[in-house]
């Protein structure tokens, strides 16, 4: 479907090309200045079922770029649905989102006519470069049309009604018009389901479809149903058209997953396609693909005599798990270890550090075989030995998704890879949640939302500091990084301590979670407040 020869290349857009994609020469577009009144734009509207696969080419970069500006717009929506926002939240949340990332502008904007045509095209090609990231396996493809649904109507809603009634005829909707002689015979049927109609029944149209293409409007009593025939008022006209926009997708959906297996695809496209995937199950939202390397202060150094402290204090739960791990058996897998290694380094730990950390840690072996067996790899994870790469720590989508862990193992997330009765334990163990607390968590991951759980775990430890329900990591921010956890709970408990409050986290022992400011003035620390950075 896709080929390049080089990542600055352009990417043919069609979705039914098949060409080779070897011995491809580079080849560039060349956008000409548009002149609104002698060109006419490609994108005659803002709205877009994306019946028709783009055509022209784009680079490798806006192939990907604009497929993530989508996928944070939709994992924003899925995060919203599975925090139980209402609608009317969750639509001022998207529509700030939208504004950061997809943008689309209505055609009253005439001074900016080549923006239009440049925000529609990012919409409409960012939409089918995810189309054949999520068309691989069923619950993609439900997740993916269910937060699709979602967008649309929101834009449908806002869209200008004018544009929108010139969208709409467009689609050649395959909807039977009710008789008048049949709206009469009907009436008073019609008037009882639909009582603020009354008063306009006379103008008012009605058209018929299939019960199952309007199940929201049936499961309300909106519509008088006759053998299996709603005959929907056009006031229900949005329901009509969601209804025809989530069918199209779902069939586009299922019939470019059967075709993808003989698509022409460019072997450099796949990863992005694959990553983008993996974003998606794992629900991440806007920072996902943000650096989430985090200095908790630019003049401070974090040393090995810290870390317990501030693991126990502000570290997620998956980081907790293999602290506490590596200090009840005094040893971590190999996976565990690069799991642990590389979050310590995104901190802040200087490898000088780190080398201390863990062979302190590592107390029931002799120096000599810690040099042998471990030494390397804790500096090849800093970039320091082999290729001397500089690794970046796991994102919460690499934990759930690669190097699953076994029987043996402590690796992982423990909102995916505990059963639900080990983590209940140790949300009790941990943080003394109360059952009603507990079962809130324990419903968002059941029903695989693993990163609502662990943000609902930062509100609830973190209610003293002044997170609400809701609020997450900041603004409605879900987990996207353990690194992100760590920097926002350190961040909020400095914001308190500036403040010369006493700060207490749930789920610490009372002689390592209260923290006394002295209130002399200049809010200076005592004594075991010196420990922290």
């Amino acid at each position: 479907m896709f080929r390049t020869a080089h990542p600055t290349d352009r990417v043919n857009g069609a979705a039914s090309s098949s060409s080779s994609s070897s011995n491809h020469a580079a080849t560039t577009t060349i956008h000409p200045t548009f002149n609104s009144k002698l060109v006419k734009p490609k994108y005659q509207h803002r709205l877009n079922f994306y019946s028709t696969p783009p055509t022209s080419e784009v680079t490798i970069e806006e192939f990907e770029t604009w497929a993530i500006d989508r996928l944070k717009v939709l994992a924003e929506i899925e995060s919203s649905s599975a925090r139980n926002r209402s609608y009317a939240e969750t639509k001022e949340v998207i529509n700030s989102q939208l504004k950061r990332y997809l943008p689309l502008s209505a055609n009253t904007a005439a001074s900016k006519a080549i923006h239009l045509d440049l925000e529609r095209r990012k919409d409409h090609v960012s939409h089918f470069v995810l189309r054949l990231a999520f068309c691989r396996s069923e619950e993609l493809r439900r997740r993916f049309v269910k937060a699709e649904t979602t967008l649309f109507r929101i834009r449908f809603e806002t869209d200008d009604t004018l544009e929108r009634e010139s969208f709409l005829k467009t689609l050649n909707f395959d909807w039977q018009a009710v008789t008048l002689e049949e709206k009469n015979f009907y009436r008073e049927q019609l008037v009882s389901v639909s009582p603020r109609i009354a008063s306009t029944f006379e103008s008012e149209t009605f058209f018929k479809v299939h019960w199952t293409r309007v199940t929201d409007l049936v499961e309300r009593r909106r519509v008088f149903v006759r053998g299996g025939v709603a005959w929907v008022p056009m006031k229900e006209q949005s329901s009509l058209v969601l209804a025809e926009f989530q069918s199209r997708l779902s069939r586009d959906l299922e019939l470019t997953a059967k075709a993808l297996p003989r698509l022409d695809e460019d072997d450099r496209l796949l990863p992005v396609l694959s990553h983008l995937s993996m974003g998606f199950m794992a629900g991440i939202s806007n920072d996902y693909y943000a650096n989430a390397s985090i200095a908790a202060d630019g003049e401070t150094v974090i040393t090995a005599d810290m870390v317990d402290s501030l693991i126990k204090r502000h570290a997620p739960m998956c980081m907790r798990n293999l602290h506490e791990q590596l200090e009840e058996k005094h040893h971590l897998r190999h996976y565990a270890r690069l799991q642990y290694n590389l979050f310590l380094k995104e901190l802040g730990l200087p490898i000088e550090e780190a080398l201390i950390f863990w062979r302190r840690s590592f107390s029931g072996i002799t120096d000599d075989k810690f040099n042998k067996e471990y030494r390397y790899n804790i500096r090849h994870g800093y970039g320091l030995e082999g290729r001397r790469l500089n690794y970046p720590a796991k994102s919460c989508a690499r934990i759930l998704t690669q190097d699953q862990p076994g029987p043996q193992d402590n690796h992982g997330c423990p909102f995916r890879h505990f059963s639900p009765q080990n983590l209940s334990s140790a949300l009790s163990r941990h943080y003394s949640l109360s059952v009603n607390e507990q079962s809130e968590i324990l419903s968002a991951v059941k029903q695989g939302h693993y990163h609502v759980g662990c943000t609902r775990l930062f509100e609830l430890t973190h209610s003293k500091l002044g997170v609400k329900k809701g609020e997450g990591l900041g603004n409605g921010e879900s987990v996207s990084h353990p690194n992100r956890y760590f920097e926002r709970s350190w961040s909020k408990f400095r914001q308190v301590q500036g403040e010369g409050e006493v700060v207490r986290l749930e789920g610490e022992d009372s002689n390592q979670g209260e923290e006394k400011v002295k209130e002399d003035g200049d809010h200076q620390v005592d004594v075991e407040m010196l420990s922290l950075p």
